[in-house]
């Protein structure tokens, strides 16, 4: 049973070996990122939003950050050769797993085009994990904030993500779930649907944090919900 949840952002600038030039300016996101994580119960289910998906990483998943400028090795906590073919938002669950010195049942990926019906459900069968569990919930917001983002800048994105940062901090599950998919894509939001998979975990929640950051024109946010 999923007790607690964590809502973090999944950028390769969070491992400082990959921004050694920007480490200070994303110490903040990265500290709040860890904090967050280091909340969960010691054994972790995760969600994240990847065109790989739907697929499912497990224990002996091992990968390495070589395709984003270092080759730093991450484990979702088995041993064997890295594969240079994990999902970005894998590499970052095993990340942040090592310095929270957790254990990971799984990383379920689920494609960027799936239905808000389908996220509920998916939040059902990952609330089946026996005892005590915590779920890691790996997802970024728009793009496009401002001049320096990589999307462009976009006026929708500011309102956009200040939507969704009310949604975290009042764990509202029906306003999540009701979150305009059309805007989120135009907007580079893809951490939608792992949030809509928190949103169709039972309830009630109440959110003890909730922070937004937006670093270099993306917007990720950081969220820790307990189930009460």
């Amino acid at each position: 049973m999923i007790t607690r949840a964590a809502v973090v952002p999944h950028p390769p600038l969070l491992v400082p070996e990959l921004v050694a030039g920007a480490a200070a300016e994303t110490a903040e996101l990265r500290a709040a990122t860890l904090a967050a994580a280091g909340e969960l119960p010691r054994r972790w289910v995760a969600v994240a939003v990847d065109d790989a998906g739907p697929a499912r990483f497990g224990p002996a998943t091992n990968g390495t950050f070589l395709g984003y400028g270092v080759d730093v090795k991450v484990s979702l906590g088995g041993d064997g050769p890295s594969a240079t073919d994990v999902p970005l938002p894998v590499l970052v669950a095993a990340w942040l797993r090592e310095r929270c010195a957790a254990e990971v049942s799984h990383v379920e990926v689920v494609p960027r085009f799936v239905s808000s019906a389908e996220c509920v459900s998916i939040g059902r069968r990952l609330d089946d994990e026996p005892g005590e569990v915590g779920l890691l919930v790996l997802g970024d917001g728009s793009i496009r904030h401002g001049l320096r983002s990589p999307g462009g800048n976009d006026e929708r994105s500011g309102p956009f993500d200040e939507h969704v940062h009310r949604l975290l901090k009042t764990s509202d599950t029906d306003g999540i779930l009701a979150i305009d998919l059309d805007l989120a894509r135009e907007l580079g939001a893809q951490g939608v649907p792992a949030w809509q998979v928190l949103a169709g975990v039972p309830g009630p929640w109440q959110c003890t944090r909730a922070e937004f950051y937006a670093p270099f024109g993306v917007g990720y946010h950081v969220a820790v919900w307990e189930r009460s």
